[in-house]
């Protein structure tokens, strides 16, 4: 039942934000008579669209290749090869772009604002995965994606983390999901591609601040093994949710476990769940669910209100209200603009009254997006409370099908896979 509402509430806020487009115009442009005219629109080449035609095929080809080669054929080896291909090719050929990770930005534009534009090639980046995950698991994970795959070949010598590190740092993905929407439907960033720690790699162009992340979190990546798609990744928390209820996943065994822990020192994402005691639940235990079920609407309007609070800060990334801020700053105290958005502002000679009232109209957004992403942490936060405190009966060492990255590992060191291979 848990698992049910994870999947719909993986879809909800996306609807949320879209309902707070409905309520309220998009933002209207100012009718600054600065005298632009605006570049005719270009049509994309027959080159670029053929390409983008291959992008799909050669993606539905590996997440099919993928899925039969973990689940029918149990191999690492495509794994790896796989995952290598993918990373010369939708990384350093094709640049890192489209992403199914960035895609999430673009479709929650597309909800929030009915002018934006929503490319077929995104759409198919964006439920493609998804829809495998809910068939198969995460086999896009284990090496369609490329930060995946390319986190996966520099693994070597991994170590475990205490349960409660990964617990908490765990909720950095829940973090991010919700605030790289909030910023992408009010238009003030596409931060997961911004802050994207792998694509400077494979456009040979980067800040140094972002090739360092990068170049550490492979480093990270050697002991603590696939730390971005572990606590970073934003689409790992749709993909997570989606695979728990998969229709069919990968299994460590063949046929029956025998209970030899070796999968558990396999798996480097400690994603094995290890059997439990055959013992009932103790009713205060059912009281504790009951309690924690109820609780939930008071943690999301907890951290709604929470969230609130910071909607001013929050909306200085947009640049317009930046941009309104700074203009406001140097009329109180008289000073020449700073920035290069100041000074090309007041050489255009634009009233600033309407740029004041396009930046009140984006704060009042934030403030109510603010609102909708703290109902939603708190729903999360709900939730994971819900989860540790529900028992689990486990009879044998299984994958858990949220966490695992479909890496086959531990098909290597069953010693009932090496038998019946």
């Amino acid at each position: 039942m848990i698992k049910a509402y994870k999947i719909a509430i993986s879809f909800l806020i996306f609807l949320l934000f879209s309902a707070l487009g409905f309520a309220q115009q998009r933002f209207p442009k100012p009718d600054f008579e600065s005298g632009y005219v605006p570049p005719e629109t270009q049509v994309p080449s027959a080159n670029g669209v053929w390409m983008e035609y291959l992008d799909v095929f050669i993606f539905i080809l590996l997440l099919s290749l993928f899925s039969y080669f973990i689940l029918k054929k149990r191999s690492r080896k495509f794994v790896i090869w796989g995952g290598v291909f993918s990373v010369v090719y939708f990384g350093f050929f094709r640049e890192g772009c489209v992403c199914s990770i960035g895609a999430i930005q673009n479709v929650a534009l597309a909800l929030y604002d009915s002018s934006f534009v929503l490319p077929l090639t995104v759409i198919v980046f964006f439920l493609l995965p998804l829809f495998f995950t809910l068939f198969f698991g995460r086999t896009f994970c284990a090496g369609v994606c490329m930060f995946g795959a390319l986190q996966e070949v520099v693994i070597y010598k991994p170590v475990k983390i205490s349960s409660w590190l990964q617990k908490a740092l765990g909720a950095i993905p829940y973090l991010y999901l919700t605030f790289a929407i909030l910023f992408a439907v009010t238009g003030a960033d596409f931060i997961i591609c911004k802050y994207d720690p792998f694509v400077g790699f494979f456009r040979f162009s980067t800040s140094p601040g972002m090739f360092a992340f990068g170049v550490g979190l492979l480093l990270l990546g050697m002991f603590v093994a696939r730390p971005y798609c572990r606590f970073i990744c934003p689409y790992g928390v749709l993909l997570s949710w989606v695979s728990q209820i998969s229709v069919k996943h990968l299994t460590i065994t063949p046929t029956d476990c025998i209970q030899c822990k070796l999968c558990e020192d396999a798996c480097p994402v400690d994603a094995i769940a290890k059997p439990s005691e055959n013992v009932k639940p103790e009713s205060k235990g059912t009281r504790r669910l009951i309690f924690i079920f109820v609780l939930i609407p008071v943690f999301m309007l907890l951290f709604g209100f929470i969230t609130s609070r910071f909607y001013e800060p929050l909306s200085m990334v947009h640049p317009q209200v930046r941009l309104a801020e700074e203009i406001a700053l140097e009329k109180k105290i008289n000073t020449k603009p700073a920035s290069v958005e100041a000074v090309a502002f007041n050489s255009s000679g634009m009233n600033s009254a309407e740029l004041f009232k396009l930046a009140n109209e984006i704060r009042i957004t934030f403030y109510r997006g603010s609102w909708i992403a703290g109902l939603f942490l708190g729903f999360i936060f709900g939730l994971a409370l819900l989860q540790s405190s529900r028992f689990k009966r486990n009879t044998i060492y299984t994958p858990d099908k949220g966490s695992c990255v479909g890496c086959a590992r531990c098909f290597r060191h069953c010693p009932v896979e090496r038998k019946e291979g």
